[in-house]
């Protein structure tokens, strides 16, 4: 599998000149990175606390956690790629070789 499932170059640089005005990159270690990473998804989570199945299905469009949903996971995606770029992880080969290993390990039924 040799196509483009995500480009991340663009992101990586506005993501890295964002850190380089604010003279964030001395903070923007794996481990800090990987870190933050982890609050975020812990906010996200927390949008899903005590709800039932059925409500889990509609945050994303309910008045009252659409935007934060929307905030949270935008927040997720941008540590995973910084994280990525920071660690030089070509995110792309990443997630093609983890579909192939999915597809083996988990065969159509």
């Amino acid at each position: 599998m040799t196509q483009t499932l995500i480009d991340t170059q663009a992101l990586e640089q506005v993501l890295e000149e964002f850190a380089d005005a604010r003279n964030w990159r001395k903070h923007h270690s794996p481990k800090n990175l990987a870190m933050a990473l982890t609050g975020e998804v812990g906010e996200l989570v927390e949008i899903f606390q005590w709800r039932s199945e059925e409500d889990s299905w509609h945050v994303a469009q309910a008045p009252e956690t659409a935007e934060h949903v929307r905030q949270e996971l935008a927040d997720v995606a941008l540590y995973l790629i910084r994280l990525a770029s920071v660690l030089k992880v070509d995110l792309n080969a990443a997630i093609q070789d983890k579909l192939v290993m999915n597809a083996k390990k988990y065969p159509p039924l």
